[in-house]
């Protein structure tokens, strides 16, 4: 790969009113789809109160100790629980200062902060401004499309829990029969104890009645309503309750809503015994939860006090939940809690075990038999595994997950099926991994075709809308196959009508949503796993797809597939860890070398909205940008700024946007749908999303909807373009690592500018830069589950 000249063009000198701001954080805060860790997007600060020094504050002792823990600065990202993140580069409190009382009432609200619009928007057009601005906090919010959607599929969840314990316990005989079918088990009893004859039998039955032919299969893809209901908002009482809590605290008002939504009806009681329970609300840090239990207990309260502990520790490892761990070493979890000057580590993890607000697990590792004779002396046993800590959804989850996968492997009827190595093995086996780069997705898309002229009822299923073209129109996404508004529908049970799923994307499966996905298919179903290993994981907790490759419980087929031309010959190069030279004679690669951020806006507003179009033939709306943070000189709100003032220019009259702009809307954390907006109305923004229309109710327009002409490499995962500009500013270079370039790069399609500022630090990364590995426990339950029989 070799820098080339812009498309032929002559290099201008920055304009005037490029951002020429200093270097910044490589990445800033959680945007409008929560990213997690992996080395890439670091999180920061709300941006209500961003703080300069965040990237020199994440080497701080913060979170669990160690650099493999979820506090370092190489594993800080964008969290996908929430719409915003606690900061990963604060400093503990010390215990003088919790004793003192840290930040006082100085809690930070939960929004995601001040809109990124032109100024002036609400004198433009107020009462526009005023329709689609945010929530003002009021006594009885309404709870939003993603909580919504979230506390459907628990619902869900617990029905089809209930009705598995109620398959397994004892069937009472007879007891649910009813009509002919009750007549005919009393008729037999009468038989049994010799009250009637078994002549009495046959004279009493009548003609059967003709049978009515079968109903056809339904279609594979079935349109459905969303099938939840909204869950109810906080009573009025509660929030007011709540808010009288907070104020005696000295804490905003504001929070209000966001507490009696996390911690129920009795907030107000939970807040006044336990002040720290206002960590439960995303956002809020230590200090401030110290400064917040201070006001309202006074000298009773200490860095000691067994409630800061426990609420510490369940904090811990929520934010490693947001870089991707379902659990944590307890070495890591007492390292945190030392930071956060915690007295006496070892006994606040023991009494957040016995409270039960955490969980402890010892994974057993397997006996070798020793050889010899009875009396020979034993071989020396291998180390244990380390305990480890995790939060009870995530246990919950990965159990649910491994059971529900060993029993697609044991109730699945072998079959054989003539074709290629992949549908051979879908054949044979109920779990089939296939893994391969963006060519190989064709070959799952094929198995999914061949299996429907075989008569199976069956579905392909991706991560992004933007994923869908390439699988097939027939494909849905697993958000919405699984909220009920795309695929076959569910039986009583809550089980799909299917008989194979192909799952595209599948290293973007967190942990809860594989569990559900799994739990809804039924037994007998053929689940095929496909994904490109290589890139970024997923943006919940877990790694679903690389835990199941690394436990070898069923049948890998690696796709020798490769990707096609000098883009494809780049990409794989990154995969092995080598940035190769190509050779692009269609321009298909090209290096735009930058001196500073500054400069970098400027050339990429240039190739998007020129050079590209007119070299490549490819417009500006379908070239997408991609950085490594939203923060920075050159993150993705600088570049979304300036991309709109060239490409969309306007005063951002709804909410700080205006018809015709590129947004990225997160309707549940990890979750990233890009569109167009096209209007706006009292109730929120209409956007254009594929070949759909999408609603963002107003109060979600502030904390879940960004522009994005510009997005990260996590938010872009799952989708492609035809031409992409990646842009690596010289203060981007800690974010970068192996996975992230190779999924930056392998976003294009036809063409793809590199704007280059970082010098030798991307081969670094390409060569070195592994990201860190996620703490799971799936892999270890799997193997107990089933025993590893292929390679």
């Amino acid at each position: 790969m070799t820098p080339a000249e812009d498309l032929r063009e002559t290099p201008e000198a920055p304009a005037p009113d490029a951002p020429t701001t200093g270097p910044g954080t490589a990445g800033d805060a959680p945007e409008a789809a929560g990213e997690p860790a992996d080395g890439s997007e670091t999180a920061e600060e709300p941006e209500t109160a961003e703080e300069p020094g965040a990237a020199e504050e994440a080497a701080s002792a913060e979170g669990p100790g160690s650099a493999e823990g979820p506090g370092s600065a190489e594993e800080s990202a964008d969290g996908p629980g929430t719409d915003e993140v606690p900061d990963v580069g604060e400093k503990p409190a010390s215990a003088e200062e919790s004793a003192a009382g840290v930040g006082t009432g100085a809690v930070a609200a939960g929004s995601a902060g001040e809109p990124e619009t032109a100024a002036g928007a609400e004198a433009a057009d107020p009462e526009a401004a005023e329709k689609a601005g945010a929530a003002d906090g009021g006594d009885a919010p309404e709870l939003s499309d993603a909580q919504a959607e979230l506390a459907a599929q628990r619902e869900l969840r617990a029905k089809i829990e209930a009705r598995k314990a109620e398959k397994s316990g004892p069937v009472a005989s007879g007891a649910k029969l009813s009509g002919t079918a009750a007549d005919l088990l009393a008729a037999v009893r009468a038989v049994e104890g010799g009250a009637a004859s078994g002549s009495a039998f046959y004279e009493a039955a009548p003609e059967p009645a003709p049978r009515r032919p079968a109903a056809e299969a339904a279609p594979a893809t079935t349109v459905r309503p969303p099938a939840p209901e909204r869950p109810a908002a906080p009573a009025p009482g509660t929030t007011a309750a709540v808010r009288e809590v907070l104020a005696a605290g000295g804490a905003p008002e504001a929070l209000a809503g966001q507490v009696a939504a996390a911690l129920g009806e009795g907030a107000a009681e939970v807040l006044r015994e336990d002040p720290w329970q206002l960590l439960a609300v995303p956002g809020v840090r230590p200090e401030q939860a110290d400064g917040f239990a201070r006001a309202l207990l006074g000298p009773a309260c200490g860095p000691g006090d067994p409630r800061r502990a426990v609420a510490l520790t369940v904090w811990l490892l929520e934010r490693a939940a947001l870089q991707g761990h379902t659990a944590l070493e307890v070495q890591a979890v007492r390292a945190g809690l030392a930071g956060h000057a915690v007295p006496d580590p070892e006994q606040a993890v023991e009494t957040a075990v016995s409270e039960g607000a955490v969980l402890l697990f010892q994974e057993e590792e397997a006996a070798e038999e020793p050889d010899g004779d009875e009396g020979a002396e034993a071989e020396t046993p291998a180390p244990a595994a380390p305990a480890l800590l995790g939060l009870d959804r995530y246990a919950l989850a990965e159990e649910s997950l491994a059971e529900g996968l060993a029993r697609l492997v044991r109730t699945a009827k072998a079959d054989v099926w003539e074709g290629g190595e992949l549908e051979r093995a879908a054949g044979a086996h109920g779990l089939v991994l296939h893994t391969g780069g963006e060519a190989s997705r064709a070959e799952p898309v094929a198995l999914a075709a061949a299996a429907r002229e075989r008569g199976l009822r069956t579905l392909v299923a991706v991560h992004a809308e933007g994923g869908r073209r390439a699988a097939g129109a027939d494909a849905v996404t697993v958000a919405a196959l699984l909220s009920g508004t795309a695929g076959p529908g569910r039986d009583e049970d809550g089980a799909f009508a299917l008989d194979l799923l192909v799952v595209l994307d599948a290293p973007q499966l967190d942990v809860e949503t594989g569990a559900m996905l799994v739990e809804s298919l039924p037994d007998g179903c053929r689940l095929v796993l496909s994904g490109d290993p290589e890139v970024l994981g997923a943006p919940g907790a877990g790694r679903v797809l690389a835990d199941v490759l690394a436990a070898r419980v069923c049948p890998k087929v690696a796709s020798r597939v490769p990707d096609p031309g000098p883009l494809g010959e780049l990409v794989s190069g990154i995969g092995v860890g080598e940035l190769n030279q190509v050779e692009a004679p269609g321009k298909e690669v090209v290096i735009v070398p930058v001196r500073d951020a500054g400069e970098a806006v400027h050339r990429t507003v240039q190739l998007v909205a020129d050079s590209v179009p007119r070299a490549i033939g490819v417009p500006s709306e379908q070239t997408q940008v991609v950085t490594v943070g939203h923060g920075g000189s050159a993150g993705t709100r600088a570049l979304n700024a300036a991309l709109k003032q060239r490409l969309n220019p306007g005063p951002g009259r709804f909410g700080g946007y205006d018809p015709g702009d590129r947004v990225a809307y997160a309707p549940v954390p990890g979750r990233t749908v890009t569109g167009t907006v096209l209007s706006a109305d009292a109730e929120g923004l209409w956007l254009r999303c594929g070949d759909g229309e999408l609603h963002v109710p107003r109060e979600r327009v502030e904390s879940a909807l960004r522009h994005g002409w510009a997005l990260t490499a996590h938010q872009a995962a799952g989708a492609r373009w035809p031409a992409v500009v990646v842009v690596l500013p010289g203060d981007a270079a800690g974010g970068l690592s192996r996975a992230w370039v190779y999924t930056a790069f392998g976003r294009a399609e036809r063409h793809l500018s590199v704007v280059h500022g970082v010098d030798q630090a991307l081969a670094r990364a390409v060569a070195e830069g592994v990201a860190p590995e996620r703490t799971t426990r799936l892999r270890p339950l799997l193997e107990g589950l089933l025993a590893a029989e292929e390679a």
